[in-house]
């Protein structure tokens, strides 16, 4: 399936039988259906996946073929900077594939980096609607066409979004909103978390303003509703995975801990996210690596290598050549699935797979998900790889996620 053919309604469709929905009327299947209804428009202007931390584990050659999930596409055109020879990119929402057709168009015809990075790192510009309307609504296909320049529900079409912040839309963006709001509620303002000038200052800043907030009872009330996280692209079960059994104000505690307190802000872009809801002013701090300017030249080269649908991952792969796919990046899509679904995905993944292939993922939960999952016949094909696993896991500076997962093909 293609852009091209699939609605908004059918986005719903592709995300209810992603989750495995439950059948009826019960809790769990209201959560579900409420969940695609959400999840249907766009969720992440930014990912919350490490594309350095992604590309160490891959270790890409310009021979190789990389299927990922293309979520807000921050991965798929980061990979194009390491030049591998091909990138297929498919998320089941219509918004994301727009958004990573509009940075293909974006990359390709706007007429310098600095441009490029107005338009889609600062994205906060009226000067880009004029620029999407110059440069770009005529290199782009009809559908992601149609998609931003149709309207919101308060009648603005979804281009003037680059004018006023874009990383401040979407179901993620306005989750981040409202948590701003919420601290400033109980008299702590966010953003001066990002005038700390160090780890001592990030982690005191932490302990004396952040951590009280958790002693909260209305927090501890909210983290304990799995509604209440569709914020942040989490669906009912993997809130069940994120929890593993423990309170959920405590795993978000460790989360947050950890984003703010184990890696600068001169190095973490997602912190940025997070307490500035945008990149350092004027480009002067940390970026993804298709938004770096010294990357510029080769992403605008290399984009002819990358192509991006809306469709199911194991879909794709079940039709793709034998041993043709040398990468597979799931981000945390199994968190989502079922264990029919598991093994109908890591089947489609073996056959695609040249020997030596390897696959990366994140769980919300700290261990790998595939044993007594996977059936013995698939799994004992691949190769764990534990120490890599738990290295660049402690690099993923999103920090968002238990684990970090590599496996690779046995030859």
């Amino acid at each position: 399936m293609t852009v091209d053919t699939i609605s908004s309604s059918a986005t719903r469709a592709l995300v209810l039988d992603a989750i495995g929905p439950e059948q009826g009327f019960g809790l769990r299947a209201i959560q579900e259906r409420l969940f695609a209804r959400m999840f249907s428009g766009l969720v992440y202007a930014q990912i919350w996946e490490d594309p350095d931390v992604d590309m160490a584990a891959m270790e890409l050659q310009p021979d190789h073929h990389v299927v990922t999930i293309a979520s807000g596409g921050c991965n798929a055109l980061s990979y194009l900077t390491a030049g591998p020879a091909k990138v297929t990119a498919v998320d089941l929402n219509r918004a994301h594939v727009a958004l990573v057709r509009l940075k293909m168009a974006g990359a390709k015809n706007l007429p310098n980096w600095e441009s490029f990075y107005r338009f889609f790192g600062e994205a906060d510009d009226t000067q880009n609607v004029d620029l999407y309307e110059r440069f770009l609504a005529s290199q782009i296909d009809a559908e992601t066409r149609k998609y931003w320049e149709g309207r919101t529900i308060w009648g603005k079409k979804r281009i003037a979004g680059f004018g006023k912040n874009i990383y401040r839309r979407g179901l993620l963006g306005k989750f981040i909103g409202a948590g701003h709001l919420a601290a400033r509620f109980y008299g702590l303002n966010l953003k001066d978390f990002l005038d700390c000038h160090d780890l001592g200052e990030q982690r005191a800043y932490f302990n004396e303003h952040i951590s009280p907030l958790f002693e909260n009872k209305l927090v501890k009330r909210v983290t304990k509703s799995p509604v209440a996280l569709f914020g942040l692209g989490i669906p009912p079960a993997q809130y069940d995975a994120l929890s593993e059994g423990r309170n959920m104000g405590d795993v978000l505690f460790e989360r947050l801990q950890r984003l703010t307190c184990d890696y600068p802000l001169s190095e973490n872009y997602f912190a940025w996210q997070a307490f500035g809801r945008s990149y350092a002013p004027d480009a002067s701090g940390p970026l993804p690596p298709y938004l770096q300017e010294r990357n510029f030249h080769r992403l605008r080269e290399n984009m002819k290598n990358l192509s991006v649908s809306q469709a199911n991952m194991t879909h794709v792969l079940a039709q793709a050549p034998a041993k043709s796919v040398d990468r597979v990046v799931l981000l945390d899509a199994q968190d989502w699935m079922t264990n029919e679904q598991l093994n109908g995905l890591w089947c489609a993944i073996t056959e695609a797979a040249k020997p030596g292939a390897r696959v990366i993922f994140r769980t919300a939960g700290t261990e790998t998900i595939l044993p007594n999952r996977l059936a013995d016949d698939v799994l004992s094909r691949w190769t764990y790889l534990d120490k890599m696993s738990r290295d660049l896991h402690a690099r993923d500076r999103s920090s968002i996620y238990g684990g970090f997962h590599v496996y690779e093909l046995k030859p």
